[in-house]
């Protein structure tokens, strides 16, 4: 049973890496729903696009459970996340954000993206369009903070972020937001980014709706 687990995880990491760049459409047996309850799934075409979309969707599935947590060490997938996080589609980025959040409670995981230097671009990530991206990337950097990461999750750009994200409309980024303000970041730096946000008009911009 694990090894059926590890070869499938490793079946849909090559199947990723190895997607054609033609853009055709091809058959793709191994992009489908984790959930599927039939024993002999039938393979659908897919696009490029969509065919990589979905394996990185599984892959974020499987991010949900501990039991994977060393598989996909092994493959490489954090790596891969993190690597997708600079895509311009903005699906790839909303999986791979997803996949990442779901791996950084686990403490080796959380220490293995802090050493790959996966602040920063998650940081970035709180500037997408896409609210799932946003939300996900908010919590990430909720798991990823620690007394020695705290310099680099709470920096000043980031809490000017959630002050703005606590004002939004959008109840689910707000509360977050605000969340992110009580317990991670100190009266101080809320103080000092209030005060900064007084003076620029520029921020993050909020997702969409």
């Amino acid at each position: 049973m694990e090894l059926g687990r590890l070869e499938y995880l490793q079946a849909l990491v090559t199947e990723f890496q190895v997607t054609d760049s033609t853009g055709k459409k091809r058959r793709c047996s191994l992009a489908l729903s984790v959930s599927s309850t039939s024993s002999h799934p039938r393979p659908f075409s897919f696009s490029l696009a969509e065919a990589k979309e979905q394996v990185l969707a599984n892959l974020a599935n499987f991010a949900y459970d501990p039991s994977n947590y060393e598989y996909l060490r092994q493959l490489q997938v954090l790596d891969l996340f993190l690597d997708m996080l600079t895509e311009d589609n903005e699906t790839l980025v909303e999986f791979a954000m997803g996949g990442l959040c779901n791996l950084c409670l686990d403490k080796t995981n959380k220490e293995y993206i802090l050493e790959a230097n996966g602040v920063e671009p998650i940081i970035n990530c709180l500037s997408s369009s896409n609210e799932e991206t946003v939300v996900s990337a908010v919590t990430t950097l909720m798991f990823l903070t620690t007394p020695r990461s705290r310099v680099l999750t709470t920096a000043l750009p980031v809490v000017e972020c959630m002050l703005r994200f606590s004002l939004s409309a959008n109840t689910r980024l707000s509360n977050l937001a605000s969340i992110f303000l009580q317990d991670y970041c100190s009266p101080p730096q809320v103080e000092e980014a209030r005060n900064l946000s007084k003076h620029t008009a520029v921020g993050i911009p909020l997702p969409k709706d």
